[in-house]
């Protein structure tokens, strides 16, 4: 029986793949910034003139921030009254779902010619 040998891919495939995955992996990680669907948004307003009291902080979180270098409250009060937007639209789940389950089909189609390809090449089509 004869070792497998797989065919060679040339340099610019190489790089062409490289460049289209590495496209995928900045669109994945852009494009929900872009289109608004991912991050932290403001619930709420800061107070204008802010203590630290009226930001809810304890002596013990004041000695902290003063030790991340914000002795002041104004310049903190955004950071502290950030709040992540935890609301949800079934429609884009439902699109996710779709999204995934269509992924794995078009992985599993894939493979599976692959798979074949080399048995045959393999077994000469016996």
């Amino acid at each position: 029986m004869t070792r497998y040998v797989p065919p060679k891919q040339s340099r610019f495939g190489q790089i062409l793949d490289v460049a289209i995955l590495l496209l995928l992996t900045i669109g994945a990680l852009y494009i929900p910034l872009w289109l608004g669907f991912a991050g932290s948004t403001l619930v709420g307003e800061s107070p204008q003139n802010p203590t630290w009291e009226s930001l809810g902080q304890n002596p013990v979180m004041v000695e902290q921030w003063n030790g991340l270098g914000f002795t002041d409250a104004s310049a903190a009060s955004e950071i502290i009254s950030s709040r992540f937007n935890y609301s949800f639209s079934v429609i884009e789940l439902l699109v996710m779902i779709v999204v995934v389950i269509g992924y794995y089909a078009l992985i599993l189609r894939f493979s599976e010619k692959e798979y074949r390809d080399v048995i045959d090449e393999k077994f000469n089509g016996q």
